[in-house]
């Protein structure tokens, strides 16, 4: 009796010969793994490393992925920065030109006297007439 309980405990502590072959102490399952073939031992290692390399390369991809796209805004970012400036720049010259220019038809018409100011105001409404025609006939 000795030995047939030696042999059932061992049986018993051999849990490769009661469920086959399992997987790592992690106590995690793979869902990777292949219905058809069970798991046997290396195999089912080289299995599960082989799945774990091909993830791992397609997170490399999408990483990789990610980082373009992030450098590829960043850029844009940058360059669209120098372009408002620039507009801004221009902006600010051209609000300059325009301040000046009607502080001088002003101190012009008040020189002239009013009548110098409807001229003024006569060609600019038949300026912006023409652009109006224009820009409809186009």
């Amino acid at each position: 009796m000795s030995q047939r309980y030696r042999a059932t405990s061992a049986a018993l502590r051999d849990r490769s010969a009661l469920l086959g072959v399992t997987p790592p102490a992690s106590g995690r399952s793979s869902p990777y793994s292949s219905p058809n073939s069970g798991p046997s031992g290396h195999r089912y290692v080289d299995d599960l490393e082989g799945q774990n390399d091909e993830a791992l390369e397609g997170l490399a991809a999408k990483v990789k992925l990610l980082k373009d796209i992030t450098v590829g805004i960043g850029n844009e970012v940058r360059e669209s920065t120098v372009q408002l400036s620039q507009m801004n720049d221009a902006f600010a010259e051209t609000s300059g030109i325009l301040a000046g220019t009607f502080r001088r038809m002003n101190n012009m018409a008040q020189r002239q006297g009013c009548r110098w100011l409807w001229y003024i105001l006569f060609l600019v409404l038949v300026f912006w007439f023409f652009i109006i025609v224009w820009w409809f006939r186009r």
